[in-house]
């Protein structure tokens, strides 16, 4: 039998529940081939492609034919983000002390669930007290193919695949490979002609809390506004880069408010302090870049009339539901996290009474085993662990500061 969670947004109003702010204590790349490395050769350097009070008017439809897209039809689980952990375990000889370990695009449907109709499937497993989530790759094949299908029942004069990479198009438009100081002038009045590639990306490792609950969470970051700090923990000036249709009616800035929600959510848990949007035409010019700070996206939102979300129901929804989750996910085996399309409940029950399934790797358990067993953490002298790492030294705050 499920045991259930409402989604009323109604029962979550109020001030909102305290935060940490996030800190990356690791992080990851994936090079052009998808490759994973260990370290943080991805990163980009966001440099616009106009100064900013120039006109745009950008094809971003420009080199679709040559376009390297990544092949997500492959369950990639939560393997790259467990090794990224266990390296960094390797070196702090103690595991994190979250609750729970997942992607940050998890994180984000659960967060949005109280405003967003949309449904999902995730599986969980508990592990030395650590629960670890992954979206229901199976679940995420069917939607995809439903979506695609419903595009290409009412397919306008340009292809949904080519929207889909106007995105991806703004990210090569506005980032380096290296700074600016140490980039080619050709490469950069180039870019409109460089071949777009989605296999490339940086991801981010943060420690975060939402609540009473410590999360791990690994997600892309697009750029750096400046350069990366070398301490770890210390904020980061990341970078968001979106799209979205210009805004010529109110209903086209009601439907951009709504975007806002997931914009904001994806930003705010990995401590991203900036966002950038593209505003295009219907069929695809790129005419106007607009920063955004990140925290100040929920209060824009409260001073406007009708707004479609409010960021401290979003946290306080997320606080209850992790603490619950906490509670609910008790056993071994592996568990369903599911919310249906427009249901006002997400249901969790367990669907493998033993294992983990292949929500976490055997390298990985192998790992904590030795760890946990003191093979590769001799104990502290006089007794006394010290202070905790800069990212485990939290940073508490509210909505409203």
């Amino acid at each position: 039998m499920a045991a259930t969670f409402s989604v009323d947004p109604h029962r979550y109003v109020g001030r909102s529940e305290p935060f940490k702010r996030p800190k990356e204590f690791a992080s990851f790349s994936y090079d052009k081939d998808h490759k994973f490395h260990l370290n943080d050769s991805s990163i980009k350097w966001y440099y616009p492609p106009h100064p900013l009070n120039q006109p745009l008017y950008i094809d971003l439809s420009k080199g679709f034919s040559s376009f390297v897209k990544h092949d997500d039809s492959q369950d990639e689980h939560l393997d790259s983000l467990l090794k990224t952990i266990a390296h960094h375990e390797s070196e702090t000889k103690s595991p994190i002390d979250a609750n729970i370990v997942t992607w940050r695009g998890m994180m984000t449907k659960i967060m949005a669930a109280p405003f967003d109709d949309d449904g999902f499937e995730m599986n969980a497993t508990s592990y030395r007290g650590t629960i670890f989530i992954e979206e229901n790759h199976a679940f995420k094949v069917k939607r995809n193919a439903e979506q695609n299908a419903n595009q290409s029942r009412r397919r306008g004069p340009i292809p949904p695949e080519v929207m889909q990479f106007w995105g991806y198009k703004f990210e090569t438009l506005c980032t380096l490979p290296r700074p600016w100081g140490e980039t080619s002038r050709d490469y950069i009045e180039g870019r409109e002609d460089e071949i777009v590639n989605n296999n490339e990306q940086y991801c981010s490792v943060v420690r975060t809390g939402i609540g009473k609950t410590i999360l791990c969470l690994g997600g892309e970051v697009d750029a750096l506004w400046d350069s990366k700090p070398r301490q770890k923990g210390a904020p980061i000036n990341w970078v968001e880069l979106k799209t979205s249709a210009e805004i010529r009616s109110a209903n086209d800035q009601f439907f951009f408010n709504k975007k806002l929600m997931k914009f904001w959510i994806q930003s705010f848990l990995l401590g991203v302090p900036k966002i950038i949007v593209g505003f295009r035409t219907r069929d695809g010019f790129l005419t106007k870049i607009e920063e955004m700070e990140t925290m100040s996206i929920p209060n824009k939102m409260k001073s406007t009339p009708n707004a479609p979300w409010d960021g401290d129901v979003c946290i306080n929804f997320a606080a209850g539901f992790l603490e619950w989750l906490r509670q609910t996910i008790n056993d071994d085996g592996v568990w369903r996290i599911r919310r249906l399309p427009k249901s006002y409940e997400i249901e969790v029950f367990r669907i493998e009474e033993a294992g983990h399934g292949e929500i976490i790797t055997d390298e990985f358990m192998n790992w904590r085993i030795k760890l946990e067993l003191g093979l590769l953490n001799p104990p502290a002298e006089d007794g006394d662990p010290g202070p905790p790492p800069p990212e485990q030294q939290d940073t508490e705050t509210t909505m409203s500061g």
